[in-house]
């Protein structure tokens, strides 16, 4: 049995009855009730996924997972393809914006090469080498990879997570060109038209984005996934940083540990991960709301609401980082916060006054 497959059958459902524990504690809490909103939703997500009222979150790493993109060519990006490996050496470095937003999360940032088209062995020892092949082939020509080589950065990604063995996980990417397949999966999985789900990415013009939108429609075409088959889709259309999110999204599922995801490319790889194994969104948390507009229809088909909204659309696993304080913030308002027996109060709590309380 290989590891994708001894991963996969190690994912379980969240519990429905530490869920429904986490509930009663929640709603006996010395508050009014449910007015921490969002966060005790999250809170009682925590119990279900942990099986614990205390799970535990101090070990936190984004994973930056790093892979360039034949149809790049097609004039998609706004970058041409030697900004990849530039910004996985600033990622090293540490000056980088996830480095600074991972740092204000307590977070620290690996970095992973699947498919970088550069030699990169000069980091050796400072980055994850997992790389299949040094970038993927034009999607407007042909497929972006094998079969085979999809399912080995799957699972380069779940590698990756199990040596890691965070108590949060981050998703983050690293790819010029990578919002063209990541788009193309969308509209695949979703059966919307490429131009309901295709953004600017890194700032192209109305021009540009019209070729965007016709390279996707090309690429889906010639290619014909199979809507129904996670990794068809993933080597017809994908991308290798794409394959390793959703290896990392596997793994932490089977550890049954959240997996904090980032915007539109990191959501891609949640898409390939669910229709591998449906019950592996259980452990996922949306962290925020991309300007890319075919992000909100991949969170629904998740059905996910994203923890924030902040116009962000850089990547990296920057989202990840900021929503990790939130996530850590639910786990205190489960484990920390007293309820009313444990008060001990005299007075019954169905007499609390708290109607000056908004």
């Amino acid at each position: 049995m290989n590891l994708l497959q001894e991963t996969i059958d190690k994912i379980i459902p969240a519990s429905s009855q530490w869920r429904d524990k986490a509930h009663q504690r929640l709603s006996n809490l010395a508050i009014p009730h449910w007015s921490l909103g969002r966060l005790m939703d999250l809170a009682e997500d925590l119990a279900a996924m942990s099986q614990t009222f205390t799970p535990k979150l101090e070990k936190r790493v984004i994973v930056t997972c790093a892979g360039d993109h034949g149809v790049v060519e097609e004039g998609v990006s706004a970058f041409p393809q030697d900004v990849t490996p530039q910004m996985v050496e600033n990622f090293v470095r540490g000056g980088a914006s996830i480095n600074a937003l991972a740092a204000s999360a307590s977070a620290s940032v690996v970095v992973a090469d699947f498919g970088v088209a550069y030699d990169l062995s000069h980091l050796r020892g400072k980055i994850f080498d997992k790389k299949v092949m040094h970038g993927t082939n034009n999607i407007a020509k042909g497929p972006a990879m094998s079969r085979e080589q999809a399912s080995k950065a799957i699972e380069g990604g779940i590698e990756v997570a199990l040596e890691l063995d965070a108590d949060m996980y981050g998703t983050g990417e690293m790819g010029i060109g990578n919002t063209t397949p990541s788009a193309a999966i969308c509209a695949c999985l979703t059966g919307l038209e490429a131009k309901d789900v295709t953004g600017r990415g890194t700032g192209i013009d109305d021009k540009a984005l019209d070729n965007k939108v016709a390279v996707i429609r090309r690429a889906i075409d010639l290619n014909q996934p199979d809507c129904n088959d996670g990794l068809d889709v993933l080597s017809k259309v994908g991308g290798l940083e794409i394959a390793g999110i959703a290896g990392v999204i596997l793994a932490a599922a089977s550890l049954r540990r959240p997996v904090v995801i980032d915007g539109f490319i990191s959501t891609a790889a949640a898409l390939i991960a669910w229709k591998i194994k449906p019950e592996c969104a259980d452990y996922m948390i949306a962290s925020h709301k991309s300007v890319e507009i075919g992000h909100i229809k991949m969170l629904e088909l998740l059905k996910k609401i994203p923890l924030i909204d902040l116009g962000l659309r850089l990547g990296e696993g920057t989202g990840a980082a900021l929503a990790m304080n939130i996530v850590d913030a639910s786990r205190r308002v489960l484990n920390d916060i007293l309820t009313f027996d444990e008060l001990a109060e005299d007075v019954p709590k169905d007499n609390f006054n708290c109607s000056s309380v908004n």
